[in-house]
């Protein structure tokens, strides 16, 4: 059954640019939640070495920032994988974040024991309280197709 396009129902924007392998943190750009109940966060993952474990957290924070005041984790928002020699090479791990307590609220990847190379990190906000919802600057256009009779 249709029920409504999720382009018009949902904002995705492109949270972090690709990183070069290595076993630093990478944090994603802070997204405000005003006007969303919920957000989805998706680590696309490149060339990842055996061994390396990957830990996909969503953290909130009273202000606009990734450090200060300090951002907490949020409850069960978080995911980790340890990799084997090629089984999280160019996969994805998402962490699903429902109703946030926090206004502001970002992704951290840490990467530890092992290089991983990060893709991108993606953010997909919904449950608008609006219904006129605008991409964001990382998408360049969009379409949406009507059902076919």
């Amino acid at each position: 059954m249709y029920r409504g396009s999720m382009i018009k129902r949902a904002k995705v924007t492109r949270i972090k640019n690709a990183v070069a392998a290595g076993t630093t943190e990478v944090l994603s750009d802070v997204l405000d939640m005003q006007g969303y109940d919920s957000v989805m966060f998706i680590a696309v993952l490149g060339d990842v070495t055996d061994t390396s474990v990957l830990t996909l957290t969503a953290k909130g924070n009273t202000a606009s920032s990734t450090s200060s005041p300090t951002p907490v984790a949020i409850t069960d928002g978080s995911c980790t994988f340890t990799a084997g020699a090629t089984d999280a090479d160019n996969k994805m791990m998402i962490v699903d974040v429902l109703r946030p307590a926090k206004r502001y609220v970002f992704a951290s990847l840490t990467r530890t024991t092992a290089n991983a190379v990060v893709d991108s990190i993606i953010a997909i906000q919904y449950c608008s309280r609006s219904v006129d919802i605008t991409q964001g600057s990382t998408v360049l256009k969009s379409a949406l197709s009507t059902p076919e009779a």
